[in-house]
């Protein structure tokens, strides 16, 4: 099955359609969103096309493709509108032979690791940056970037899986990083 990953739409209604979009175009039978959903939080500026309502609502009509996690910025009244659960911090899924834990960053991260083995990964989102990257301790952090508000000059992106490839795209779905771990 081929998944794509997205993180931190924060209430962009133009990054939400273009992800729904992508995950169209792509094939996936999965969505994975890693939190953040629909406010902007207090330390971000407002996304273009700023609408947590069209947000929910384009979210809720993909309901049956989603699994998701809940971010530092999703509260409990947003489930009150998501018809899918986000209330998890955390998530474990088997990507090809090795166990990811899927996360939003604030809680789990590369300075607070989870007991993860050698081998396995890390995924989260939070930070608003692109990464594929080895860790010392033999965990292979992830991270999909945000669709919404990238930092550090990096596109809005996502991150497919499929066939033991990790790749993250931009919204055109020009591959940015790839890494196979099947290596």
């Amino acid at each position: 099955m081929k998944y794509l990953f997205a993180s931190d739409i924060h209430g962009s209604r133009g990054a939400a359609e273009q992800v729904l979009a992508r995950y169209a175009a792509e094939g996936a039978g999965r969505l994975v969103l890693l939190g953040d959903l629909l406010y902007h939080g207090p330390r971000n500026d407002l996304p273009a096309d700023y609408d947590p309502k069209a947000v929910f609502a384009l979210l809720n009509g993909a309901r049956s493709e989603i699994a998701c996690v809940r971010g530092n910025c999703d509260a409990e009244v947003d489930q009150m509108v998501l018809s899918f659960p986000i209330g998890a911090d955390f998530m474990l899924m088997e990507l090809g032979a090795r166990l990811a834990f899927v996360t939003h960053g604030h809680l789990f991260n590369l300075d607070a690791l989870p007991p993860l083995k050698p081998g396995d990964l890390l995924i989260h989102g939070h930070t608003h940056l692109p990464v594929i990257e080895a860790h010392a301790s033999g965990v292979t952090y992830l991270n999909p970037g945000s669709c919404a508000l990238p930092k550090e000059g990096n596109p809005p992106s996502y991150m497919t899986f499929e066939d033991g490839v990790f790749e993250i795209k931009d919204l055109q779905g020009r591959v940015l990083k790839a890494w196979d771990s099947r290596a």
